[in-house]
């Protein structure tokens, strides 16, 4: 087993080759400046690497990159065992990252939130406590009522 150090620095290591190569290396035009790698984690054997990608664009981008990265699935291995210089390079999956939907849902509930704010202060913009503004006693009320 490898330590958790030098699975990190492998895993630094294959996101900036991938992505170099991506950028510059590959001639598929289904991948491109549209795609974006946003982590690589790789296991603690140093046996398998997970690539998280976003695509800026719609479903048919998507689904696209997702193709153009499994062909160039065997260049972009090469440059990863060329740079990483290992005796093993690491299998490479590639995962579509849930991050873009995560967060637009994240701002759907914080716009509900606001809305439901905004009703609950408009609702409550006129109304006036139901008994006295300071219910609480203060000392010497007692006295000057005797």
């Amino acid at each position: 087993m490898a330590d958790n150090a030098r699975a990190k620095k492998l895993a630094d290591l294959i996101r900036e080759v991938v992505a170099e190569k991506l950028q510059r290396g590959i001639k598929d035009p289904r991948l491109g400046t549209h795609v974006t790698i946003t982590d690589t984690r790789v296991t603690g054997d140093l046996r398998e690497a997970t690539v998280f990608y976003t695509v800026y664009g719609d479903e048919e981008d998507r689904a696209s990159a997702a193709a153009g990265l499994e062909s160039a699935k065997g260049i972009l291995r090469s440059a990863v065992g060329r740079a990483a210089g290992t005796k093993f390079t690491p299998t490479l999956t590639f995962v579509a990252d849930a991050l873009p939907e995560t967060a637009r849902n994240i701002e759907d509930l914080l716009d509900q939130a606001r809305a439901s704010d905004a009703r609950v202060r408009e609702a409550s913009s006129g109304a006036t406590f139901a008994g006295d503004a300071d219910p609480y006693k203060k000392p010497g009320e007692d006295e000057a009522a005797e």
